[in-house]
């Protein structure tokens, strides 16, 4: 078999199709990172979990289209708060020649979870800003009553 490696900006890591596991080009490991803006000990870490799979030639590790995907999806699942069990659980499910169903149902269950969880910190965190501005308000106002006293008694 002869590989072809191409850089991360060309047309096979450009197109809309879902990945070839075993498509004849592969991108390395430190076009991958730079690509995606991570470091190449972030790829290493997900390849131990077991979410990558790059091909290897010796001790270089070749990425398909289907790892382009799959760290895509890593990442977004991290982004939103997804932890890499859950992200894996949800990858893994993947069966290209299946309906898919089983992992859908999956993701969405585990994406309806992650919503509230995110509601429910998105309204601590805005009661916090709330009490916050509240207190600043209050500190500026006493600012303003001693800058304003210690001028007239000059």
């Amino acid at each position: 078999m002869t590989m072809t490696i191409t850089k991360a900006g060309k047309s096979a890591a450009n197109t809309n199709t879902l990945p070839d596991a075993d498509s004849d080009e592969f991108v390395r490991i430190g076009e991958m990172a730079k690509k995606y803006g991570v470091t190449l000990r972030t790829l290493r870490f997900y390849e131990d979990k077991g979410l990558l799979n790059p091909k290897r030639d010796g001790a270089t590790r070749l990425y398909t289209r289907r790892d382009n995907v799959r760290l895509k999806l890593i990442l977004l699942g991290r982004k939103v708060g997804f932890s890499l069990r859950d992200v894996k659980q949800m990858i893994d499910l993947y069966d290209p020649t299946g309906s898919n169903a089983k992992q859908l149902r999956l993701a969405l269950d585990k994406s309806e979870k992650q919503l509230a969880r995110l509601n429910k910190q998105r309204a601590l965190i805005d009661e916090a800003i709330g009490d916050l501005s509240g207190a600043m308000a209050v500190v500026r106002k006493m600012l303003a009553e001693r800058s304003s006293q210690s001028g007239a008694a000059s």
